[in-house]
Formats: structure tokens, C-alpha cells, sequence
């Protein structure tokens, strides 16, 4: 049996007025009576009436709606982020909307469609790691307020909230340079991911400044930057016949897979070979040795991506500039690192 719902007609019917009155009732409208604002909102109140929040964001062009689109929602990181775009949202007024593509561009073009289509004020969104074709989300920004966070693209002209990752990995390698490290390895993305460059490119400038040379047998990328692809491709670069004295990982999990393949050998770390991670996660504290890493203040992303939304939302456009910013990080120094020199 189909449910009633109750609407502004069905109101008006009963009460034997206009539907204009109820709505201005229903909003407090000068206009209306006590006697009948109180008789609308009592019956409102009896029925269960709930406003159509869409239609009315229609009308008047604000639906108070914000649309979050991430790759993945159960990582520590983006999950980080999140909890904090939620917080600032209800702080400012605003409800969230999260949809999660799974690293597939395209439910990512869906999505924001979708939420182009809810009418939603602005637009948080951290790319997937496959978009290679930023049209629709140009097209997207040319109608709402758009900014990026975490993963990004320089071909897309909105403010960007990022990590420093190249100040940050050079930071890292000059730490393992610092412990006595100089076959130093890394383990990255293939060159189509923004964040991953970035690293790498911290990473080479370590070793300029560092006058160590660069050798490309250290340099390992892959498509999916895991635990299991850390760990095989730790077992290709111990493999060599000159073998890497420390690796850095683009990402944490990635640097696990690295520590289980050299425990797995009965390689010393960090004696033999150091590993140093990117993100902090909750599993670099669980492994053994605990994880060296660079903490990525997830929280720092979402507080400033959320109030950045909604100043561009709120502001008159041709007032507003388009930034980067970035955001430093803290090398977190544990056992995988920890070497007396």
C-alpha cells in the first residue's frame, strides 16, 4: 500500500486556503496571521509534514547542500578528512552529501552530475587516481563552486587544498641521508598521479642537494601503490646486486608491505635497509618496528577545504581568487629509522 505523503495541497484542502498561505505561514511571512500561522503549523505538526528541502533549493537557489566526491571512504586519511569537512559543514549551516568512486572516473563523472542535479551549493572533491580527462569537472565548476583537496590536477583552475608533498619527502630523505643512508630507494606511482610526482620530485632534490647520484634501479613505480605491491617490489630491490640501504614509500601501506618482505629475508631494519612511509596511518604504530613516517593533518585539509567552500559559496565571485594552498607535514620519527650514528 503506498504511503501518503503530505503536501502544501493537502494542507490548504483541510485548513480551506490558498497553498501560498500555508507556505508563507509555514515561513513565518509577516503577512499571515497569529490565528492562522498557528492553525497551519499545528496541522503541519499532526500530519508529519517535512518541506521538500530539493524543491525549495530549487526556488530560491540555495539548498544549504554541500557534495563531497573521494576515491575511497574507509582509507584512515580521507576518513580524517571527512570527519572534519561534517563538523565545519553543521558549523556553518550546511548539510554534506558523500558519494566514493572507487578510483573509477567513470562514476566520477556520474556523481557529479548527480550532484549537479541535487542542486548542491559547491562541490569538495579529491580526485580518483585514473582521471585523466578533467572536462566534466571543469564543466562542474563552471556551475558551482568546486575545490579540491588531496589528490588534484594543476589542469583545473579552483582553489586546491594539498599536502607539501615535495618539501615534505625531501625532508625524509635528507633525514635517511642524515642516519648514513645513500642507496636510497623509492617506491611511486606511475607519472600520471599529481601527488606521487610531487614526491618523487622531493625525493630527487634531496639527492642533488645531497650530491648523491641518482641510480634508476632505486626508482620502482607501479599502478596500485599497496601492501602487496610493496612487498613484491621490496623483493625486486633486494634482488640487486646492489642492494638499497633504506626505502622510502610513497604511502604507508605500501611501507609495510616493504618491512614484511625484509623481515621475511631477515634483513636488520634499520641497520641494513631503513623504510620510511607517507601518512601516519593507524597501522604504522602496529607494525614491527613501528613506521617512520610523514603525518599528513587530515583534519588541517578538511577544516580549511570546508571554510574555503563556503566563503566561495557565500562571496560575491568576482571577489574571490583562486589559491593553492598547502599544508606542511611532520616527519614522525619511529624504529624503521631509528639508527645511532
Amino acid at each position: 500500500m503506498k504511503k501518503e505523503v503530505t503536501t502544501l495541497k493537502k494542507i490548504a484542502q483541510i485548513l480551506e486556503i490558498s497553498i501560498s498561505t500555508v507556505s508563507r505561514a509555514l515561513n513565518n511571512h509577516p503577512d499571515i496571521s497569529h490565528e492562522t500561522s498557528k492553525k497551519v503549523k499545528d496541522l503541519a505538526r499532526k500530519l508529519h509534514y517535512m518541506p521538500n528541502m530539493f524543491a525549495k533549493g530549487f526556488r530560491q537557489h540555495k539548498t544549504n547542500i554541500i557534495g563531497v566526491i573521494v576515491p575511497n571512504i574507509l582509507s584512515y586519511f580521507i576518513s580524517t578528512i571527512l570527519k572534519e569537512i561534517l563538523l565545519q559543514a553543521e558549523v556553518n549551516g550546511y548539510r554534506v552529501i558523500i558519494s566514493e568512486t572507487n578510483n573509477d572516473v567513470k562514476k566520477e563523472k556520474e556523481m557529479l552530475h548527480t550532484m549537479l542535479q541535487f542542486g548542491v551549493d559547491g562541490i569538495l572533491m579529491s580526485l580518483s587516481k585514473n582521471t585523466v580527462n578533467v572536462d566534466p569537472i571543469l564543466h562542474a565548476l563552471n556551475q558551482k563552486p568546486l575545490i579540491l583537496f588531496d589528490k588534484v590536477s594543476n589542469k583545473i583552475p579552483c582553489t586546491q587544498v594539498i599536502i607539501d608533498g615535495e618539501e615534505a619527502t625531501f625532508n625524509a630523505i635528507e633525514h635517511l641521508i642524515n642516519i648514513g643512508k645513500k642507496r636510497i630507494a623509492i617506491i611511486k606511482e606511475f607519472e600520471q598521479s599529481y601527488n606521487s610526482e610531487r614526491r618523487f620530485q622531493g625525493y630527487l632534490r634531496a639527492l642533488k642537494t645531497n650530491n648523491i647520484p641518482i641510480d634508476k634501479k632505486l626508482i620502482v613505480s607501479t599502478h596500485d601503490i599497496s601492501l602487496k605491491k610493496g612487498r613484491s617490489l621490496t623483493s625486486q630491490l633486494i634482488s640487486l646486486k646492489e642492494k638499497p640501504d633504506a626505502i622510502f614509500c610513497i604511502t604507508d601501506a605500501a611501507a609495510i608491505g616493504a618491512i614484511q618482505t625484509l623481515k621475511k629475508f631477515n634483513i636488520k631494519i634499520p641497520e641494513d635497509i631503513a623504510v620510511i612511509g607517507f601518512s601516519n596511518s593507524l597501522n604504522s604504530t602496529i607494525v614491527e618496528p613501528k613506521l617512520t613516517t610523514l603525518d599528513q593533518p587530515g583534519k588541517r585539509i578538511g577544516e580549511i577545504a570546508m571554510n574555503c567552500l563556503v566563503t566561495e559559496i557565500e562571496e560575491p565571485k568576482e571577489h574571490l581568487t583562486i589559491k593553492t594552498i598547502e599544508i606542511k607535514t611532520n616527519l614522525i620519527i619511529r624504529e624503521s629509522t631509528l639508527l645511532s650514528i
